[in-house]
């Protein structure tokens, strides 16, 4: 047990090497708990740990910056683990969240025993499915459909082709086949999260606050669960973050009130020439600006790193991708679970019956926890050096990042529960009032000795709000 104790400490030196904070930095953090916490053979309470600690130290910094004093941080790695999946313990209004995938989202045998990944959970990427498969519109619940037209297919070149027609999938690999990969080799020389100077610009001292990130303003320009997790969590250290997404584009339902908790919302639609110039008028006084649309989709409206470097010296600007910012496949979708599929992780975890995805969304959210630590270590920056910032984390280093913890053996893991306790998840949850009734969350896990972690705003639906920032 001391030894897995010892991993998650592990895992947090090693963030703070990547960030160049020393180790003393970590001096005041307790990590309790081990893996394993849920069935599975990797170890992501361990890697859970390490990146939310790495946000209390990141915050404490902040502090100290502020206030001339540091913090007592504390993790448990239980609580870290079940937080990879925290819309799972949501209600709204006595209702549990909507957890239901689209249901042609699924693995599908395909030729030779292989097989392939289909992902669906937004119109368009369903239909366009469909159209690679040649199937009718009409087939949207029909997977007995999908599945004879998958069957003699080619895992790779199914895998390709859906890329090709504006689609999402992933041919299932094993970690060894995934490290021969053209892409996977690409980017093996990427960190976890980088953090790179792009701009000059004088040293801009913290806003005035009892937080450490109080009157910090965030954008908040991303989707599903990673991104918006990160400004998520800049928002439990006290930022004012807005949330930006347009009328039309597809939502992911129950999962953006868990992601949106402490933040406004608004809809601006960059097609519109006044909207564009609204944003272009939030960012002239934003501090950190996220972003997870596909490479150069921001850029090609103005919303680069180069450009609001320009627009607003001294902003971090934060990205997060799916394969990261180089190699054959930078520019393909991606998402937690297809990354999964494509990586070996899926496999390593399936059986007899086929792959099977992890028991959380791991990739997700340590993910976007890794963006948030990046975002706080360059705040941090421009504080004390000035200078505009880049931060880039993609899901394809993060599941590498996360094996690199190391894996149990089946037998290590396969006593573990399913769930933690129904009591121990009520002591890690909270109740807020919103717009649309009384909402249960898991608060978060990082304890922090002055400054409680918090979310000081309710979720809200999205584009409740103007697109301004608060008085």
């Amino acid at each position: 047990m001391a030894k897995n104790r010892d991993l998650a400490r592990a895992a947090l030196d090693e963030l703070l090497g990547l960030a160049d904070l020393p180790l003393s930095t970590a001096d005041r953090v307790t990590i309790a708990g081990a893996d394993p916490v849920l069935p599975t053979r990797y170890r992501i309470g361990t890697a859970a740990a390490g990146i939310l600690a790495a946000t209390g130290v990141a915050a404490s910094e902040l502090w100290k910056l502020r206030k001339g004093r540091t913090q007592a941080v504390s993790v448990d790695v239980p609580a870290a683990a079940v937080s990879l999946r925290s819309s799972r313990y949501m209600s709204i209004a006595g209702r549990e969240a909507d957890r239901d995938f689209a249901p042609l989202m699924r693995f599908y045998p395909a030729r030779d025993g292989r097989w392939l990944f289909l992902h669906a959970n937004f119109p368009n990427l369903r239909d366009a499915a469909l159209r690679v498969l040649g199937l009718p519109a009409d087939r949207i619940e029909d997977r007995d459909a999908v599945a004879a037209a998958i069957a003699p297919w080619d895992g790779e070149a199914l895998e390709t082709a859906l890329h090709e027609g504006g689609a999402c999938g992933a041919f299932v690999r094993t970690h060894a086949e995934w490290d021969r990969h053209p892409h996977a080799q690409a980017i093996a020389h990427l960190p976890a999260v980088e953090i790179t100077r792009i701009g000059d610009a004088r040293p801009r001292p913290l806003p005035e606050g009892d937080r450490p990130l109080a009157g910090v303003r965030v954008l908040d320009l991303t989707r599903v669960i990673a991104g918006p997790t990160c400004a998520r969590t800049l928002a439990e250290h006290g930022a004012d973050v807005l949330k930006i997404t347009r009328v039309g584009l597809a939502d992911s339902g129950d999962l953006d009130l868990d992601t949106g908790i402490g933040k406004l919302s608004a809809r601006l639609d960059l097609r519109q020439r006044e909207e564009h110039a609204r944003l272009v008028e939030l960012a002239r006084s934003v501090d950190v600006f996220s972003q997870s649309y596909r490479p150069g989709t921001l850029a090609a409206r103005g919303f680069g790193p180069e450009a609001l470097a320009e627009l607003r010296p001294g902003i971090v600007y934060v990205t997060l991708s799916a394969w990261g910012h180089t190699g054959p496949w930078q520019h393909r979708r991606g998402y937690d679970t297809v990354v999964q599929a494509a990586s070996g992780m899926a496999e390593a975890s399936g059986g007899a019956t086929g792959p099977k995805h992890l028991p959380v969304s791991a990739l997700d959210y340590v993910g976007g926890n890794l963006m948030a630590f990046g975002a706080m270590v360059a705040l941090a920056r421009r504080a004390t050096e000035g200078g505009s910032w880049l931060v880039r984390v993609s899901l394809a280093t993060t599941a590498r990042w996360i094996l690199n913890r190391g894996v149990l053996a089946r037998d290590e893991f396969a006593g573990a529960p399913d769930d933690l306790p129904a009591a121990a998840i009520d002591r890690l949850s909270s109740e807020m009032d919103t717009p649309l009734g009384r909402m249960r969350f898991l608060s978060p896990v990082v304890g922090m000795s002055e400054t409680p972690a918090h979310w000081a705003r309710p979720a809200v639906p999205l584009g409740y709000h103007q697109a301004a920032w608060p008085a």
